[in-house]
């Protein structure tokens, strides 16, 4: 992505009211790395939250984008500099890219896409299938961040969902909700390998690799296992710890350090602390800020781990009722999102901030691996 194209995004940047705050103008509108942002499933918006100050200074209203009030919003992927951000919109069938400013960049229309997993070493971000999505083609797709044009790639896996890359780029790690297989993606190969997941059902949610690129960890749903796999061998993931853990364990993170595993547990409603130097539990964090945990990040120098968490009542059975997991399923209109700030130094949590309705996923710019 040129440099020259993310200056033109700060040149185009507007006075933008801030939530709670004074109108933000030119450059301070646009690119930081110190954003995370929300996505904000059953509101239509995306909250722009300051990692410095803890504060939403600023809601993506998605409809004044002219996206409808079931856009649903899913998950962020964030340019390595602040410069975008992507959101997957389950309920409009796309992904936008947009100025942290709140300004509509570019529209590619895709079949209810689920997770995003952004390369920094290229212009390709890549997008799964949403849960929701019952029978979804067996294709993930491949969008140029720069003109926003997709490609699908077959991954002939049912319902692909779990998404990420290797640290260099050349590998995708694409998991199925539907059976006990991951496929692994060389892009540059034009090649594709199928790996099985011994054991019970897991139903697969999310990947995540490890700072130094040498472990792969991603959560069962229904085993309530987090699986880690050594990339020795990338192409080849060795399955080597099955841990257990609290109920349905969900968007796993790695500490800057790679010292430590974070994930929340949506159907206990806590947080998990992995060590990986022995892959034992270090810590079950419980406070009543979560309420059914899904989305996670961490801040660039690994001090706090944000949370976010859905808080809709019954948004889940059992795990497994995914259709459900779009919609309110009964939560009332008082029932915000939010995001728990959790401590990593004393493992404790510091503060909850409201967001939109079922907050989702988050992302936030990451230094280049």
């Amino acid at each position: 992505m040129s440099l020259l194209l993310a200056w033109l995004g700060v040149l185009a940047a507007g006075p933008v009211p801030a939530a709670g705050g004074p109108v933000i103008e030119g450059n301070d509108a646009v690119a930081s790395p110190t954003y995370l942002y929300v996505a904000n499933q059953s509101a239509a918006s995306v909250s722009v939250i300051d990692m410095s100050t803890d504060r939403v200074v600023r809601t993506i209203d998605l409809t004044a984008l002219g996206f409808t009030t079931d856009a649903r919003p899913h998950h962020v992927a964030v340019e390595p500099d602040g410069s975008f951000l992507y959101v997957s919109l389950i309920g409009d069938g796309a992904v936008i890219k947009l100025t942290p400013a709140g300004e509509l960049r570019g529209t590619v229309e895709f079949e209810t896409p689920g997770m995003l997993a952004l390369d920094p070493h290229s212009d390709r971000l890549w997008v799964g299938r949403s849960m929701m999505a019952v029978s979804p083609p067996q294709r993930i797709g491949l969008i140029d961040r720069d003109d926003m044009s997709i490609d699908e790639v077959g991954v002939f896996l049912d319902r692909p969902h779990a998404l990420a890359l290797s640290n260099d780029g050349s590998l995708v790690y694409v998991g199925s909700l539907a059976e006990n297989r991951f496929a692994v993606l060389s892009p540059e190969q034009e090649g594709i390998e199928l790996r099985s997941v011994e054991g019970p059902p897991q139903v697969l949610v999310q990947f995540a690799v490890s700072p130094d690129g040498r472990w792969l960890a991603v959560g069962g749903e229904v085993s309530g296992k987090m699986l880690v796999f050594d990339l020795a061998y990338p192409e080849n993931p060795r399955l080597v710890e099955s841990i257990d853990v609290a109920p349905m364990p969900w968007h796993p993170v790695f500490s800057p350090d790679g010292a430590r595993l974070y994930f929340g547990n949506q159907g206990a409603n806590v947080v998990t602390v992995v060590r990986t130097s022995d892959w034992t539990v270090e810590k079950v964090i419980a406070n009543s800020g979560f309420a059914e945990p899904h989305g996670i990040a961490i801040s660039a120098d690994g001090s706090k781990l944000y949370v976010g968490n859905r808080n809709v009542k019954g948004s889940s059975t059992g795990g497994m009722d995914h259709p459900a997991m779009g919609g309110d399923a009964g939560g009332g209109d008082d029932r915000t999102g939010r995001v728990v700030v959790i401590d990593t130094g004393r493992l404790e949590v510091t503060g909850t901030i409201d967001v939109g309705r079922y907050a989702a996923g988050m992302g936030t710019a990451t230094p280049v691996r």
